[in-house]
């Protein structure tokens, strides 16, 4: 009996203007919930206090951003997504939360008297709103963008980013508010006080509450089951409520003491263990390109010379580095160009192993196989873009396959890393 040949979806000239459209529009959407923050702000602390606050929540926001980007360095995500998802949580996130725990303090305020509200709406009612807007960030990524989701790392770098863009959003809204009341009494120890307590006892603490659902998003996404997804990211999400809750009862109820035993025993601990999950899941990362590398070189995709240097970061950095001294900067960008599209087929390549992509797996194949050939053709296109590693690692008389359309291939949902892809003939 034939076989049936399993159809490859083909992108649209309708599905192209989409994919260009939604991100464009999706940015002017968060662009106009940030100005509507700024002026809900602004009315709550007043121009001046928007400028403090603004400036002062700058200082944090670099190193916390700068450290999840050093976290995304196998496989570094599309820069037009870090920036949506810092925009989603810097903006929808925030707007979302302040207006439902405003109006959700109002009823409690109703419901359990006059100045009880405030209390129970940061205990309560904050922590479940806010982690819920900024996971949905995440169940969307795992909805419509699943490509863009390879595992653990992804969900952590993406969740770290939301918390990072919506402790900016809040940052701006407390230190403001400590300088208003300042300005009003003449004092301004209370911007220190709050920049020293947001921003350098706790930056990380909105990040690492939506990190708890980025786990299970990650999760989620190198399964092939849907019921994994109902599990984990609820989970994540259960976790980082509580957290969250708990952090700021021990703020807001208790103070002092209480406050740095959460600080020092449950925060500062569990930080360091997500750290530790950094370190293990991308030492899993460094795996799979390890294992996929052979393979590439077998079918003709990279050269054998350049499979050592792919094999590490370091490998990598020093490449690039050579290039830098040798060629300058444009021929370094095309070979990290190159290396990231290795890296990123070897990645899907893991996951069609795994069977956890869906019938659109073969055409991303395809896709990611043919950046691959594009990014090598562009190298090859420098002298010293691609000789570097042949000079040093030998291999002179190995010549790169010549760019074009990459070839019709189908790959088994359960082949192993190292049978595929087959020799080239």
């Amino acid at each position: 009996m034939a076989q049936a040949t399993q159809i490859i979806p083909l992108p649209t000239s309708k599905r192209q203007r989409r994919g260009v459209l939604a991100p464009v529009l999706g940015l002017i959407a968060l662009a106009v919930c940030g100005l509507v923050v700024i002026g809900m702000v602004g009315s709550s602390v007043g121009p001046g206090g928007v400028l403090v606050g603004a400036l002062c929540a700058l200082l944090p926001v670099g190193p916390v951003v700068a450290t999840f980007l050093w976290v995304d360095r196998w496989e570094p995500e599309p820069a037009r997504m870090l920036l949506i998802a810092f925009l989603w949580g810097a903006c929808f996130a925030a707007l979302s939360a302040l207006l439902i725990n405003s109006s959700a303090v109002l009823v409690a305020d109703e419901v359990l008297g006059r100045g009880n509200g405030d209390l129970f709406g940061t205990v309560a009612i904050a922590p479940v709103v806010e982690e819920a807007v900024k996971g949905s960030f995440l169940v969307g990524l795992l909805i419509f963008r699943r490509r863009e989701f390879d595992g653990i790392v992804d969900g952590i770098v993406y969740a770290g980013l939301i918390g990072a863009g919506f402790a900016f959003t809040e940052n701006i809204l407390y230190i403001g508010r400590a300088f208003a009341e300042g300005a009003v009494v003449g004092q301004g120890s209370g911007v220190v006080a709050v920049l020293l307590l947001r921003g350098v006892l706790s930056p990380f603490a909105h990040p690492l509450f939506t990190v708890m659902t980025g786990i299970g998003a990650g999760i989620a996404a190198r399964s092939r089951s849907v019921r994994m997804a109902l599990v984990t990211v609820p989970l994540g999400y259960l976790l980082a409520v509580i957290l969250h809750a708990l952090w700021n009862a021990s703020a807001s109820l208790f103070g002092g003491t209480v406050f740095f035993m959460v600080y020092g025993f449950i925060m500062v601990p569990l930080f360091l263990a997500v750290a530790g999950v950094v370190v293990w899941q991308r030492r899993r990362e460094q795996r799979i390109v390890i294992e996929q590398l052979p393979g590439f070189a077998q079918a003709g995709w990279i050269a054998p010379s350049e499979v050592p240097l792919l094999s590490s970061l370091a490998g990598r950095r020093g490449w690039r580095a050579a290039v830098r001294r040798g060629s300058g900067r444009h021929v370094e960008k095309a070979v990290s160009q190159y290396q990231y599209a290795v890296t990123e087929l070897a990645f899907l390549r893991a996951k069609m192993a795994r069977g956890s992509v869906g019938d659109s797996g073969m055409y991303w194949h395809e896709e990611a196989l043919g950046k691959l050939r594009k990014a090598r053709a562009r190298a090859v296109g420098h002298p010293e873009g691609l000789t570097v590693a042949m000079r040093h690692r030998g291999h002179h008389n190995w010549t790169p396959p010549p760019p074009g359309p990459p070839p019709t291939v189908a790959i088994p949902p359960d082949a192993p890393p190292q049978s595929w892809p087959p020799r080239r003939r």
